[in-house]
């Protein structure tokens, strides 16, 4: 079968308006508990902490994501694979014409401002130390410093730290360790390379503050001692703990969600967290139960354009019977193509993921689709038909001793 390269335009909206958003993701509250920036449908938006119209920051073909903001709040620094692979850029928190600071064929992402403001911290896997004993893969990533102003970047750290969160001293910091492959979004992980807290001092010397089986992660500073952070332990889902840094030992929970994990955490420094819940943003103030974030964000009307490259694994092809056309299942959807053009149309959209349509029959006017069996229901095969031309109703379809209706007529079925 020739080659196929269809172009498919999502379903959009056709015309702008507020929506109620899910799935925000790297939220991060300014350090003055008023704004909350986050990442929806890879770009930049702030929101006031209190609820209400995002403003969109970025607005390009690329993603960005993990803003993290200076310390005196004027700036975020963002990640964007506007140049291919993700290279660190800061804007003004207001918005503006963002400026890029670093240039490696790496990805590269912020981490945090230096407590001056000067230098943004960011993660990268350029250049192990030649007395690293980590296997070298681009998960084992270094911690580099670059200036604001612009210039070369230096290296801070030869092994990983993510979320780093400085300590009042400005010399001391937090960070999450990474010590093997697995994905730090899986839920119940207890093994040997579950992630833990750790404290870089003034000397140079790394403590590890949470030496167990479970993940702990993401850790925000709160003053010389105390500190929060992510945590699945006690049985329950991941939520917000409080240690001290003299005695880790002794955390305990600030939340007590029971179904999802909580996500993303950050700390004003009046003490107000912000923390991503079932996709939404929720604020908590000190001594207070957590408060969902209502946001609303004006999505453009501009629709998405997929190019979907159709050309391998295609399966139960059938031609139509003036050989003009060509029905197809590609990845559980139904696809019809032109034998003469190339102009390929999507028939079915699947709404569940493990729905599939295990083939396709082609028939004047019509595409008979069999077999959709939907695992989720253990529901047995279902034949369906769907008509080409919207102006025809539908086909009947019939089984009797295994032969199928194929056509819209009254004329009896043969074998």
């Amino acid at each position: 079968m020739k080659k196929l390269a269809t172009i498919l335009a999502l379903s959009l909206p056709l015309a702008a308006g507020a929506t109620t958003p899910l799935w925000l993701r790297d939220i991060k509250i300014s350090p003055d508990g008023s704004t909350v920036a986050f990442c929806y449908k890879g770009d930049i938006y702030t929101v006031p902490a209190t609820g209400g119209q995002a403003t969109r920051l970025t607005a390009t073909e690329a993603y960005e994501n993990v803003p993290v903001w200076s310390p005196d709040g004027t700036k975020i620094a963002y990640a964007s694979d506007r140049n291919g692979n993700f290279d660190v850029y800061v804007v003004d928190a207001k918005g503006g014409t963002p400026k890029r600071l670093t240039f490696n064929s790496a990805n590269e992402l912020p981490e945090s401002f230096t407590p001056d403001g000067k230098s943004v911290l960011f993660s990268a896997a350029i250049q192990a130390p030649a007395e690293s004993a980590m296997f070298p893969s681009g998960r084992m990533t270094q911690v580099y410093s670059v200036p604001v102003a612009g210039g070369s970047a230096t290296q801070v750290l030869g092994t990983p730290a993510r979320f780093i969160s400085w300590l009042p001293d400005g010399k001391s910091f937090l960070y999450e360790d990474v010590k093997g492959f697995e994905s730090e979004w899986r839920k119940h992980h207890t093994s040997s390379v579950t992630r833990d807290i750790w404290l870089l001092g003034p000397d140079g010397k790394h403590t590890n503050l949470t030496m167990r089986g479970g993940e702990d992660l993401n850790p925000v500073a709160v003053d010389a001692d105390k500190f929060l952070f992510l945590s699945e332990r006690d049985g329950k889902t991941i939520n917000v703990y409080e240690a001290s840094v003299s005695n880790p030992s002794s955390a305990k929970a600030l939340t007590d969600f029971k179904t999802h994990p909580v996500r993303f955490l950050s700390r004003a420094n009046s003490g107000k967290l912000a923390f991503g819940y079932d996709g939404e943003i929720y604020t908590m103030a000190p001594g207070q139960k957590p408060v969902k974030l209502l946001v609303d964000v004006v999505d453009d009307a501009t629709p998405d354009v997929v190019k979907m490259p159709v050309g391998k694994n295609i399966s139960s092809a059938s031609v139509s019977p003036d050989g003009k056309s060509i029905a197809f299942t590609w990845r559980g959807n139904v696809f019809v193509t032109s034998t003469d053009y190339t102009t390929t149309r999507q028939v079915t959209t699947t709404p569940r993921l493990r729905t599939m349509w295990y083939g396709a029959t082609m028939a004047r006017p019509s595409i008979i689709l069999p077999s959709a069996t939907d695992f989720t229901t253990s529901t047995k095969p279902q034949w369906r038909a769907r008509t080409m031309n919207p102006t025809l109703p539908t086909p009947r379809l019939s089984r009797r001793k295994r032969c199928f209706r194929l056509t819209n007529t009254s004329a009896p079925c043969r074998r």
